[in-house]
């Protein structure tokens, strides 16, 4: 078996700072011939998205795809509610969990897994104002000593 190459198209970088990020899942996702394209050049947005599992399917909400612009006709909505492809296991297990209190399923990245369109998944849980707040101390601390040791070897 070849390596499969993976390329990165979009990242959710807010679901890391509003959430704890439990488990991470991978997950196909249904798309037509100009939505794969319009993803191909890089025009896909997870920022304000979110998963749902309704009736043993998984689906995805808010996942902005720009129109292909040769597509004309053939173009779908861009921010369409699209499927998530998953084992249905995998899907009854994820949702045994987020029957649990305060759990929450978040798109972190979009990629090119080969030639297919993959979604990782985090099982996450809600932060509140006071763990942002230490997450970012943590950040300034860490950003203070780099520079301290930046100075250093100067």
């Amino acid at each position: 078996m070849g390596k499969e190459s993976v390329k990165l198209v979009a990242n959710n970088k807010k679901a890391y700072h509003d959430y704890f990020i439990d488990e991470k899942h991978e997950a196909g996702i249904e798309l037509y011939g100009t939505e794969v394209k319009s993803v191909r050049m890089g025009k896909c947005s997870i920022k304000e998205s979110f998963v749902r599992i309704e009736k043993g399917e998984l689906f995805i909400y808010g996942m902005h795809i720009s129109p292909y612009e040769k597509g004309n006709i053939f173009n779908k909505d861009p921010l369409r509610i699209r499927k998530l492809l998953m084992h249905k296991q995998e899907i009854r297990k994820l949702d045994s969990k987020l029957a649990e209190k305060g759990l929450t399923l978040v798109p972190l990245q979009v990629y090119f897994k080969g030639s297919l369109v993959k979604v990782e998944l985090g099982l996450a849980r809600g932060k509140k104002l006071y763990d942002k707040r230490q997450d970012i101390a943590k950040k300034d601390a860490r950003r203070e000593v780099e520079r301290d040791y930046k100075m250093k070897l100067r």
